[in-house]
């Protein structure tokens, strides 16, 4: 076949790839209408084909024909696993209270938290547009609310607001400078515990008990980081040096416990070397465990500290576990973590959405974190995906590729870390958080304040 013939295909093709793919994250702009766009275009491409049947291959029938097949298949494959999930039952209900979901619909997320198939939320930019402080934390104390009535444990409700380039829950939160300008500082551990206390007001506020910070990653060596578009660990790390970033962080963690706001190491194994983006591919780490000391000393000085868990992110230990991401390796998490480390503390996979481990099957890396060890599963930027996660996770315990007895230690783990009936900030509080403001350390030098930038999508 010719190329002149060849070039009719390429529609075809093109929606055969969409359709295969429905319900990516990636096309998540266009979850109301791909499914029908993908049906409508293939049925008007099959109408336009009788009328020319004589200039097109046969191959562009055939090729429409399976962009129907697909699609109806992937929408209803997706359709039965939502269906069971809501439907409920003992295995969805254990894995699901190991789930953090982002939410677009309230009615939704409020069905799932009051069914106890999920174990806390996330909070995005999409929930605090056009709204006050006093309407999101009123619907987080109504999710909190209908969690007690229905004698479930209290929801986790995380958030991402590091500072700087991160914070994800302004300008409705203050948005403080990163804690990297806190290094210069005198006392940079006493800073950074005014900057926890400061920014874990407004959090309380709001009703989030849970910071996806502070970043322990390393700053990365070198000026050269055009690889990094998503993540930009430059802008976000605290410092090169490991002892620096151990005593900013454990200033800051003090800080947001004082205010009773859990904080969140992340992202382990350290992105600092890291070449790829794992919002786009699976990074990847070719060190040993002794090259890889220094990067590690952050996580290992603060993870025995109270209130605080350890975000595992999308990143192959190739030395440990060579196949899988430290967020889904049982070799990392049961192996190194818990085993040699010896660490008893709460586990958080990175956004499961992500390049790095999404095409894997979003049902397969929540049942395999699970299974290793990790204590909840992370679904944020496209939030429908928790049914696949949640579905593939209940298949895994139900087959017993998951061992019950360790989503009972998690469920411990879990209980200890957001204990029922701990006090939270009541909605409408007059905490003074609103304005942008610039975070000013008495003794920090002058150069320290840095304006808030735009934050990437995800952590």
């Amino acid at each position: 076949m010719n190329a002149r013939r060849l070039l009719p295909l390429l529609g075809p093709l093109l929606l055969l790839a969409l359709a295969w793919h429905l319900k990516h994250p990636l096309l998540y702009g266009l979850r109301q209408v791909e499914t029908p766009l993908l049906l409508g275009l293939a049925l008007g491409g099959l109408v336009w084909h009788r009328g020319r049947s004589e200039h097109l291959p046969r191959l562009f029938r055939l090729l429409l024909l399976a962009v129907l097949a697909v699609t109806l298949g992937r929408e209803g494959e997706y359709r039965y696993q939502r269906a069971a999930v809501l439907a409920g039952g003992s295995p969805m209900q254990a894995v699901g209270q190991h789930f953090i979901v982002g939410y677009s619909d309230f009615a939704e997320v409020r069905q799932l938290a009051v069914d106890g198939l999920i174990g806390g939320i996330y909070l995005a930019r999409r929930n605090l547009r056009g709204r006050t402080l006093a309407d999101v934390a009123a619907e987080i104390a109504e999710l909190q609310a209908v969690r007690q009535r229905a004698e479930l444990p209290p929801l986790i409700v995380a958030g991402d607001q590091e500072g700087g380039p991160v914070s994800h829950l302004s300008p409705l939160l203050e948005a403080l400078p990163p804690l990297a300008s806190l290094v210069g500082a005198g006392d940079p551990a006493a800073c950074a515990r005014r900057y926890g206390r400061r920014q874990g007001q407004g959090l309380a506020a709001l009703g989030v008990n849970l910071n996806f910070g502070p970043v322990v990653d390393l700053r990365p060596a070198g000026a050269d980081q055009a690889h990094d578009r998503l993540t930009r660990l430059a802008a976000r790390a605290i410092a090169a040096d490991p002892a620096t970033v151990g005593t900013v962080a454990a200033g800051y963690i003090e800080g947001l416990g004082e205010r009773g706001i859990r904080a969140t190491l992340k992202h382990f194994p350290g992105l600092g070397r890291v070449e790829q983006d794992t919002h786009l591919r699976a990074g990847r780490l070719d060190q040993t465990p002794a090259e890889l000391a220094e990067d590690w000393q952050p996580f290992r000085q603060l993870a025995g500290q109270l209130g605080a868990a350890m975000m595992l992110g999308h990143v192959k230990l190739a030395a440990i576990d060579p196949q899988r991401a430290a967020s889904h390796s049982a070799a990392v998490v049961d192996g190194l973590l818990r085993g040699a480390w010896g660490y008893d503390g709460v586990l958080i996979t990175d956004d499961l959405n992500m390049g790095a481990v999404y095409d894997l099957g979003i049902g397969r890396v929540a049942a395999e974190a699970l299974a290793a060890g990790v204590d909840l599963v992370l679904v944020s930027y496209d939030p429908r995906q928790v049914y696949r996660a949640i579905y593939g996770a209940a298949r895994a315990l139900a087959d017993g590729s998951i061992v019950a007895s360790r989503l009972r230690h998690s469920e411990q783990r879990l209980a200890e870390f957001i204990p029922a009936g701990e006090s939270r900030a009541e909605a409408g509080s007059n905490a003074k958080i609103a304005a942008p403001v610039s975070f000013r350390c008495p003794d920090a030098p002058a150069d320290s304040r840095l304006a808030a930038r735009k934050p990437p999508d995800a952590g």
